[in-house]
């Protein structure tokens, strides 16, 4: 075999690895979604497995799509109302774990978009692991995605 169509094999092989596995915190099944073309905000889902064999926390998040980007859980107030709330000390992630950031739970929170989401594309996103340090990750844009039924509420 020709050597350029093995080297393009071997890239291809590769980029379906799931994301930032050398770090060992692996990223699968990432997705952004806005609720329309003129939304101010948008949001960040996806599973985060910590293969390092070491507790961790994820800590931050940035990307340049937004003004601000922040880590985001949902909780319900006194009177049953549930209210998205900014989360400064992040989610723990403890070793062999999978932690899920879905719609109605955790998220990555995009505030002040920069500019719409469309549909097809990608958002370059940097996740900050207390021990693991920065993992970045293309996530693209689906904004056709139906959330599951019975959100994730860890």
């Amino acid at each position: 075999m020709p050597l350029k169509p093995l080297m393009i094999a071997g890239a291809l092989a590769l980029a379906a690895l799931p994301a930032a596995a050398e770090t060992g915190i692996v990223i699968e099944d990432a997705y952004a979604r806005s609720s329309g073309m003129m939304a101010a905000s948008g949001a960040a889902f996806m599973t985060i497995e910590n293969r390092t064999g070491t507790d961790d926390r994820l800590i931050g998040a940035a990307s340049e799509v937004a003004e601000r980007t922040e880590l985001h859980t949902h909780e319900e107030d006194d009177m049953g109302v549930m209210r998205m709330i900014h989360v400064e000390e992040g989610f723990p992630l403890p070793a062999g774990e999978t932690m899920a950031l879905a719609r109605g739970g955790r998220h990555v929170m995009f505030l002040g978009l920069a500019e719409p989401f469309e549909q097809g594309d990608s958002v370059t996103l940097t996740l900050e692991f207390r021990e693991a340090g920065e993992v970045t990750v293309e996530v693209p844009v689906d904004l056709e995605r139906m959330p599951a039924h019975g959100h994730s509420m860890n």
